[in-house]
C-alpha cells in the first residue's frame, strides 16, 4: 500500500491517534524504573488505550504477540515484552503503535533505566534523537525521500556510530507499514516525492558498533550482530506545505 494523501477527516483522526500515542510513551518514559518488567509496561499501555477508546496497532500484526515492542541493550527493535526485571543501566527502547478511528500512528523512545548513565550511553541516545530531528527538519511538501535519508545520515556519520541499514522508516496511516520506505541513509534529491497530507514515520536506529543486525530465534527481536548497544527514536509526521507536523509528541 502506498501512502495516500489524507482527507481532513483522516488527518483529524490521525492527530488524535498521535496524541494518545504520545500520552502513552510520555507516561512510560517518566515512570519506568529498575524492577519493572516489559509485561508491566505492556499492561499499562493497553490500559491507557482503553481509557482513550483506542487499540494497539501492533498486537497481532503479522503475528506479533504483544501491544508494544520493548528492546533491551543490544536489541535494536521488535523485542517481545517479558517478565525479566529492568536493571539499573539498561538501555530500553519502547516502540508503540496506536489505532484510532481507522488511523495508525507509530513512535518510539529509548531510555536509560535508573541512575547508571555512562556519558557515552547518554550521548548515543541524545544523538539518535537529534538524528530523528534532523530528518524531520528536512520534510516539507515536494522534498524527496533521499533528502530526509541524507539529513539523518549526514548528522550521525560524524560520530562513527553504526547506522542500521536493514530497517527503515516508512509511510503510516491506514496500515502500520505503507510506502514509501524511508532509509536512514541516502542521496539527496533521489527517491519518491513526499506530498502535503501524507503521513510518514521517521526512525533512526543507531548503535555503538556496526550497522549489522541479526534476528533472534523468536523470529522478532532484532539485535546488533556485534552485541553493541543500540538506540531507536521515531515519530509519525504529517507532511505540510511548508514543513512537518509531529503528531506523536505532546
Amino acid at each position: 500500500m502506498y501512502n495516500k494523501v489524507k482527507t481532513e477527516e483522516e488527518i483529524a483522526a490521525i492527530r488524535e491517534s498521535g496524541r494518545i500515542l504520545g500520552t502513552v510513551l510520555n507516561e512510560i518514559v517518566s515512570t519506568v524504573k529498575p524492577g519493572m518488567t516489559g509485561l508491566d509496561i505492556d499492561a499499562r499501555a493497553r490500559a491507557i488505550l482503553e481509557e482513550n477508546n483506542a487499540t494497539p496497532a501492533f498486537l497481532g500484526y503479522q503475528g506479533f504477540p504483544a501491544s508494544i515492542c520493548i528492546s533491551v541493550n543490544d536489541a535494536v527493535v521488535h523485542g517481545i515484552p517479558n517478565d525479566i526485571p529492568f536493571k539499573d543501566g539498561d538501555i530500553v527502547g519502547f516502540d508503540f503503535g496506536v489505532l484510532y478511528e481507522g488511523m495508525i500512528t507509530d513512535a518510539a523512545r529509548t531510555v536509560i533505566i535508573g541512575d547508571d548513565t555512562p556519558e557515552k550511553h547518554v550521548k548515543l541516545l541524545q544523538r539518535t534523537q537529534r538524528a530523528l530531528d534532523e530528518g524531520i527538519q528536512a520534510i516539507k511538501s515536494g522534498v524527496k525521500v533521499g533528502d530526509v535519508s541524507f539529513a539523518v545520515e549526514n548528522y550521525i556519520t560524524q560520530f562513527g556510530y553504526g547506522n542500521v541499514r536493514d530497517l527503515v522508516g516508512h509511510g503510516v496511516g491506514h496500515a502500520v507499514h505503507e510506502g514509501p520506505e524511508i532509509p536512514n541513509y541516502g542521496i539527496a534529491g533521489q527517491g519518491p516525492v513526499l506530498k502535503s497530507g501524507m503521513t510518514v514515520a521517521i526512525e533512526p536506529m543507531i548503535t555503538l558498533g556496526t550497522h549489522n543486525v541479526v534476528v533472534d530465534p523468536d523470529g522478532w527481536t532484532i539485535r546488533t550482530r556485534d552485541g553493541s548497544l543500540a538506540a531507536h527514536f521515531e515519530d509519525t509526521i504529517l507532511v505540510t506545505d511548508d514543513g512537518a507536523e509531529i503528531l506523536t509528541r505532546i
